[in-house]
C-alpha cells in the first residue's frame, strides 16, 4: 500500500479554508438548473410533437431520453455532494431539501446512500470498497465493453436495477448501488412487514414521482412521464457505467488518492451526460470531499500548477484504454 497523500502537504491552511467554503446560492443554482433543463426538455418535446411526423417524434424522443438521463445522473451527483455536506452551507438543505428534490425523484435515499458512500471513500479501490463491483473486470476487450453498453442501452441493466430497488426497499437484500447482492435473513418477518417496509423506504420516491406525473398531467401531457421512466432504465445506467469507469477503473489498489482515483477532462457533451456538477474532478473530490463542486476546477488547476497531478485524459481516451485488453488474455466475466 502507498502512503496516503495528506491535503496539508499540498495546500496551505488558508487555501484549504478558501477551497472548502460552501454556498447556499451555488447549491440552489445547481439544483435549480438541473430541474430547469428537465422542465425545458419536457416542454420542448410537447411543443415539437405537435408539428412533427412519426419519424421526427421518434428522433426528438430519443434526444429527450438522452438529456433526461443526463439530468437524472445530475440529480444523483447532487445527492452525492449533499451526502458529503458540501452542496449547501445549511445542513437542512443538504439533508432534507436534497433528499426530496434530488434523491427521491430517481429512487435514491440520501440517508442510506451517505454511510454507504463514505465507506467507499474510506476503502477506495481496496477489496472492501463497496463500489468495486462497478469497475470489476476492467480493462476488458472492446467486444466485452460493447456487450456491457448494449445491455445498458436496451434496458437490461436498468430493469435489473429496478428489480434490485424493489428487493432492497422490501428488505430482502442490503442497500447498494452496485449489482452485488447480499441477502438479508428473513426469519421472523410477517407478510405484512414487506409492504410496510416498502412504503417506508419508497414512499418519498413515490410521492415525488407522483408530483412529477401530476405536473405533466396538468400541462396536458401525462404521456411525457413515460420518457422519464424510459430514460431511467436505458441511457441512465449507461451514463452511470461510463462515469464509474472514468473515476476508478484500472487504478492502483492504494490508500493514495493520487493513485486510486482518476480525474477526467470533460467537454460540453460529457458534462451534460456523464460528468455533471464537476464530478469528473474526482481526484480533487477524494483528496478533500468537503470542497463544493464549483471550487473543484480551481483545485485541479492548483494541483496541476504544482505538478502534483498529470493533465487529465478525456473520456474517449479513458474508454479506449479500458477496452484494449487482447481477446486471448480475457479472463473476466462478460
Amino acid at each position: 500500500m502507498n502512503k496516503r497523500t495528506s491535503v496539508i502537504d499540498l495546500f496551505s491552511r488558508e487555501e484549504i479554508a478558501l477551497l472548502t467554503q460552501k454556498s447556499d446560492l451555488m447549491g440552489a443554482l445547481a439544483v435549480g438548473f438541473t430541474w430547469a433543463v428537465i422542465g425545458l426538455t419536457f416542454a420542448g418535446v410537447a411543443f415539437s410533437w405537435s408539428y412533427l411526423d412519426i419519424a421526427g417524434k421518434l428522433l426528438v424522443s430519443i434526444l429527450a431520453l438522452i438529456i433526461l438521463a443526463g439530468r437524472q445522473l445530475a440529480l444523483g451527483i447532487l445527492t452525492h455532494d449533499a451526502a458529503h455536506g458540501s452542496l449547501f452551507k445549511t445542513k437542512w438543505m443538504n439533508d432534507t431539501l436534497v433528499d426530496w428534490l434530488c434523491a427521491r425523484p430517481v429512487w435514491n435515499n440520501l440517508h442510506n446512500y451517505r454511510p454507504y458512500h463514505l465507506k467507499h471513500h474510506a476503502k477506495t479501490s481496496t477489496p472492501d470498497d463497496p463500489d468495486l463491483p462497478l469497475v470489476a473486470g476492467l480493462p476488458t476487450t472492446k467486444a466485452s465493453l460493447i456487450r456491457k453498453f448494449s445491455r445498458d442501452i436496451f434496458g437490461i441493466t436498468g430493469l435489473k436495477f429496478v428489480a434490485g430497488r424493489f428487493l432492497m426497499d422490501m428488505g430482502f437484500i442490503e442497500w447498494t448501488v452496485t449489482n452485488e447482492i447480499k441477502r438479508i435473513p428473513q426469519h421472523g418477518r410477517s407478510l405484512l412487514d414487506y409492504p410496510v417496509r416498502f412504503i417506508k423506504n419508497s414512499g418519498a420516491a413515490i410521492i415525488m414521482n407522483t408530483i412529477l406525473f401530476s405536473v405533466l398531467w396538468a400541462s396536458g401531457h401525462p404521456e411525457l412521464y413515460g420518457l422519464w421512466l424510459l430514460a431511467y432504465v436505458t441511457p441512465f445506467p449507461l451514463f452511470i457505467r461510463v462515469r464509474s469507469m472514468a473515476e476508478h477503473a484500472d487504478r492502483e489498489e492504494s490508500t493514495d488518492v493520487l493513485k486510486n482515483t482518476r480525474t477526467t477532462k470533460a467537454g460540453f457533451v460529457a458534462r451534460a451526460l456523464v460528468a455533471p456538477i464537476n464530478v469528473n474532478f474526482h481526484i480533487e473530490h477524494h483528496l478533500m470531499a468537503s470542497v463544493p463542486y464549483f471550487r473543484l476546477p480551481k483545485m485541479y488547476q492548483m494541483l496541476r500548477e504544482r505538478n502534483y497531478v498529470l493533465e487529465a485524459p478525456g473520456y474517449l481516451e479513458v474508454l479506449n484504454k479500458l477496452s484494449n485488453k487482447p481477446k486471448e488474455t480475457q479472463s473476466s466475466p462478460q
